[in-house]
């Protein structure tokens, strides 16, 4: 256990009396009976089996700010970070502001937020590693390090950008509300570092002495209906009716004086022309999930067409049995998905520790999209390798992967959109992201099997008619059913006056230009589509149709997951100074800030590493040592 200091302040102490029963969000605060299990458990902190006799050990605790007292400091940061030991990249608690009205009468709100160890905290529920815990001791949300594999779906699905990811390490860190102070009646380090008595701890509804609120808002914070967070404010002071951020987020905050709180709404603060940013657009750190997402559709919509020819016997569809098609098509099929799950399994920050995706399937959609896909890939190689052979029962066997295949293949699919249903992504929390995923599968998939099909049927002379029509026919539905999706989300996210609203306005001014090149593109395409089912070409026009339908729907498909990715706002906080700021993050990349640490932003790590470095590292190490460090080269990270 922590050893208390003979000389630690008063303030410093846990001060909780008396408690209520209930929070705001209608919760109770008493976690656990008496007679219940989790009663009198230790924490094991630092392998100390002691238990700490805080009265209101299994109470729900929170912070509270007291806004009109914070300057602004960073005293909080830095306590926080010293004691839990964090490079200059990594802030478990950081303090930023939205600011009102000109000088003289300028105002200017601090907020200082880390985990709000929420009554319904998302990360638990998203993890698909396990490796969030919401302990009733304190009702604290730990995460282990040790367990995660670096996904960063924590990151996503949280409205507090609460959760880090050590881009370095390969890890998502957190706050862990300093229990190992508490089991001593310390309040958490960013508490006791606080120099304005802004900052605050204790039971949660429970207001500090001197303190006359206890809100569940505050100007620049976002909805708390998602998590029901566990932090309480008091911003007495008047305020102006709009609050700008000082980051590069295209959001401000406008008092709706109807509900008394501020909402937020599109700050056009880049203007209105529209640009391209090709670059920032198509090499994303989100590129491994363009290329996933795509291909893995693309397999999936052929592979259903080939089992629906097999079982259903349609004769349209006849030429997807005969083995001179199914068995290259099968092959390219399984390199395609291969391809595209080695980019995911790189992009994670512990590529070895892929195994754990499946950790959580009871409560995390991500796992259970990880378990369809999985399943579907394994299918796909059991109906391959069977169809090879022309026998009765390998036939029934690679029957039978087929249908298996395509429903893990399935369920994979409505889990992949589900990851993206997120409260804290308005910009992805819209049905259109069925739509285009339903609808790329339907289009690409058909388009995979013309491509390769075609020329196939062509060289050996067999009819292409009736196969090309129905193919044009799948393409077209799937594109139109897209078409339709985007453009009721755009007129959805233009209506709206939150994160979403914002990354429209990004999208029809940063990436404008981009953004105008995909609709012209997908309009394209699918007029093509369209003429292509009309005209039915034959012969050597067939095949330049589609492969002119395939530069167009491969052009389209990039750009548009590829905007799908970079636009998307989160429901964070006001970001901090340089390394919450997205624009300083980028502008250190570009310049070359990046290799200064005390800058607090760090190249990306993941799945890359410099072929000089691993050289000299392993010309210079000893081989015991280099044995110890195997894995870290397994998993092609920075080592030495």
């Amino acid at each position: 256990m922590l050893d208390v200091r003979s000389d630690e302040p008063e303030y410093s102490f846990l001060w909780d009396k008396e408690t209520k029963a209930v929070n705001q969000h209608g919760n109770l605060i008493d976690l656990v009976n008496e007679d219940s299990e989790l009663h009198c458990q230790s924490l094991n902190i630092n392998n100390d089996p002691g238990i700490g006799d805080n009265p209101n050990r299994y109470k729900q605790h929170g912070f509270f700010l007291n806004a009109d007292n914070c300057i602004g400091c960073h005293a909080c940061e830095a306590a926080c970070s010293e004691k839990n030991d964090n490079p200059a990249h990594i802030a478990f608690r950081s303090v930023g502001f939205v600011e009102g009205g000109t000088y003289p009468d300028y105002q200017r709100i601090n907020i200082s937020m880390a985990c709000n160890h929420c009554d319904d905290p998302v990360c638990l529920t998203g993890c698909p590693t396990r490796a969030y815990t919401k302990y009733a001791e304190y009702g604290a949300v730990l995460q282990d390090p040790d367990i995660c594999f670096g996904c960063g779906y924590c990151t996503w699905v949280c409205p507090y950008n609460a959760p880090q990811l050590d881009p370095v390490k390969g890890e998502v860190t957190k706050c862990n509300m300093c229990v190992d102070r508490l089991e001593v009646g310390l309040k958490p380090a960013c508490v006791s570092a606080c120099l304005g008595n802004a900052l605050d701890f204790g039971v949660v509804e429970n207001i500090p002495e001197n303190r006359i609120e206890a809100k569940i808002s505050i100007p620049g914070f976002p909805t708390t209906d998602i998590t029901q967070p566990n932090i309480r404010f008091q911003q007495t002071r008047s305020t102006q009716r709009e609050m700008t951020r000082t980051d590069s987020m295209p959001l401000k905050y406008h008092k709706d004086d109807s509900v008394g709180i501020f909402k937020p709404k599109v700050d056009k603060k880049f203007g209105e022309k529209k640009h391209w940013n090709w670059r920032k657009l198509l090499t994303s750190h989100e590129s491994a999930h363009v290329i996933f997402t795509l291909s893995t559709q693309a397999v999936l919509g052929a592979f259903l067409m080939i089992v629906v020819a097999g079982l259903g016997n349609i004769e349209a569809l006849s030429a997807l049995n005969s083995a001179i098609v199914k068995l290259p098509l099968l092959g390219i099929m399984f390199a395609l998905l291969t391809y595209g799950l080695f980019k995911l399994n790189m992009h994670l920050g512990k590529p070895h520790r892929f195994y754990r995706g499946f950790n959580n399937l009871r409560l995390s959609p991500l796992s259970r999209e990880i378990a369809g896909v999985t399943g579907f890939y394994t299918f796909l190689m059991g109906y391959s390798f069977f169809s090879i052979f022309d026998h009765g029962f390998m036939q029934l066997l690679a029957g039978t992967c087929g249908v298996l295949g395509a429903i893990s293949g399935l369920i994979g699919l409505y889990y992949m959109v589900k990851i993206y249903r997120i409260k804290a992504r308005p910009f992805w929390n819209h049905w259109q992201t069925g739509t285009a995923f339903f609808g790329n599968t339907l289009s690409y998939g058909a388009l995979l099997i013309g491509l390769v099909s075609l020329p196939i049927l062509l060289s050996s002379g067999e009819p292409i008619a009736a196969l090309t029509s129905v193919l044009s026919a799948a393409v077209a539905l799937g594109l139109g059913i897209e078409l339709i999706g985007h453009i009721v989300h755009s007129r959805a996210m233009s209506a709206l006056e939150n994160e979403g609203a914002a990354s429209w306005y990004l999208q029809t001014t940063r990436y404008g230009k981009a953004w105008i090149t995909r609709n012209v593109l997908l309009g394209l395409s699918f007029t093509g589509a369209v003429a292509l089912l009309a005209t039915n070409p034959g012969g050597a026009l067939a095949l330049i149709s589609w492969s002119a339908l395939a530069l167009l729907m491969i052009s389209a498909g990039a750009i548009s997951r590829s905007l799908f990715f970079v636009l998307v706002i989160p429901t964070t906080m006001p970001g901090a100074f340089f390394w919450k700021n997205k624009a300083f993050e980028e502008h250190a990349r570009e310049s070359g800030l990046v290799d200064m640490e005390q800058v607090g932003v760090v190249r990306e790590l993941h799945g890359k590493f410099k072929l000089d470095e691993l050289i000299e590292t392993i010309r210079t190490t000893s081989p015991k040592t280099l044995f110890k460090h195997i894995k870290d080269i397994v998993v092609w990270k920075k080592i030495g």
